[in-house]
């Protein structure tokens, strides 16, 4: 994780914990100082009563009475023989440890002995690990069971036609409500029938349990009427598939998000590229619309030496004229007409315009070569003839 991700993360948490403290300050604060007010109204009611007693003596007591119910005493019992309704009962003892390997620590029982305190040091760092591999385990199975349940319902949508987006949505929501009805709505009804509570307080008392924040000012099997010694083993298995349901939604939750999370940096990784490429399309074609750019001015002109001097490009090679084609057939000169305005270029070929002397010999070789297509190579000089040989004559030699 990015320092700025971890410093924003941070942050909004703070954030989140300053909300939360000014929410319950405003609805708490008000009624403490009524119950400290009541309080002191008792007290002075009770001096009254009982001028014998001083102050000093009556706050004393009423600490040592907040310890003992702090420790699990019970005000209506006399009786320190009768063990069923003691905290330490076998029941009560499983359920206590339940809390500690659930990491729940409701709080409304506590250890009083170093002993105790110490075996509780070495038993929470050996239980907390090995209740996490149970936790596991069974939520996998537990959230396998469900969806293969949920997977054939899956099935009966698609044989109706439904689209495939339309099911994975019914599919998870049956998923949570499935998981609802079974660890939230039925022990809710089941806690307001046994403890006497109000729904609101029986919900409060579930979400607290499988959140795993465990106040301890509601906890089941703490009323000294319920006496069955199996109640709150029952409450803890209850508390163990709940929390195993509560891991599952949260591992396939996890696993929605990390598919998520790739898909979308797939597509702002594309949206990237198409982004660049659409930059760089548009960059160019201002660039080509604008012209060359204007050079900073003078001042703003980096201090850079100056570029060496281009060198001159190197001179053209003119090519020489390729040769004409040989004419394999000479015909005889044809009579003047007018195909020689069909070829200017090629009659004005070997014209030189800088003498008159040239130029009336190419006007002699265009007369000579008039109604052809490409001029002849021009004629080497006549060697001077000698005396006729007698053959010339057609006489015998």
């Amino acid at each position: 994780m990015r320092s700025t991700t971890l410093l924003a993360l941070l942050a909004l948490v703070l954030l989140y914990l300053v909300s939360g403290a000014l929410v319950f300050q405003a609805l708490e604060q008000p009624h403490e100082q009524q119950a400290q007010r009541e309080l002191g109204e008792v007290r002075e009611k009770f001096l009254k009563a009982h001028p014998c007693v001083s102050e000093q003596e009556l706050g004393h007591f009423i600490k040592e009475v907040s310890d003992a119910l702090g420790g699990g005493a019970d005000p209506e019992v006399n009786s320190t023989s009768n063990s069923s309704h003691s905290v330490w009962n076998l029941g009560s003892a499983f359920f206590f440890s339940g809390t500690i390997i659930t990491t729940i620590g409701y709080g409304n029982t506590a250890l009083r002995t170093d002993a105790g305190r110490l075996f509780c040091i070495f038993y929470a760092l050996v239980g907390i690990p090995l209740f996490g591999i149970l936790l596991a385990g069974v939520g996998d199975r537990l959230g396998s069971s469900l969806r293969r349940g949920i997977g054939h319902i899956e099935a009966i949508f698609l044989k109706w036609h439904v689209p495939p987006e339309l099911v994975r949505v019914l599919s998870a929501v049956l998923f949570l409500l499935i998981g609802c009805l079974l660890f939230v709505l039925t022990p809710m009804f089941v806690f307001c029938y046994v403890e006497g509570w109000s729904k609101l307080e029986a919900i409060y008392f579930v979400i607290v349990t499988l959140t795993t924040v465990g106040f301890g000012d509601y906890v089941a099997g703490t009323d000294p009427k319920q006496d069955t010694p199996t109640y709150q083993p029952l409450v803890w298995f209850w508390i163990l598939f709940g929390l195993a349901y509560f891991a599952s939604v949260l591992t396939t939750i996890g696993n929605w998000l990390r598919v998520v999370s790739r898909r979308t940096r797939a597509e702002m990784g594309g949206l990237t590229a198409q982004a660049a490429s659409w930059t760089g399309t548009v960059t160019a074609r201002v660039t080509q619309r604008a012209g060359p750019a204007v050079p900073p001015p003078e001042k703003e002109r980096p201090l850079l030496p100056p570029p060496p001097a281009p060198a001159p490009p190197p001179p053209a090679i003119q090519k020489p004229p390729s040769p004409p084609e040989k004419v394999e057939k000479v015909e005889p000169p044809s009579p003047p007409t007018g195909s020689a305005l069909d070829y200017p270029s090629e009659n004005l070929a070997f014209i030189d315009e800088s003498s008159d002397t040239q130029s009336e010999h190419g006007c002699a070789l265009g007369r000579a070569t008039r109604g052809r297509r490409r001029p002849n190579p021009p004629r080497k000089p006549a060697r001077p003839r000698g005396p006729r040989h007698p053959r010339d004559k057609g006489e015998p030699a």
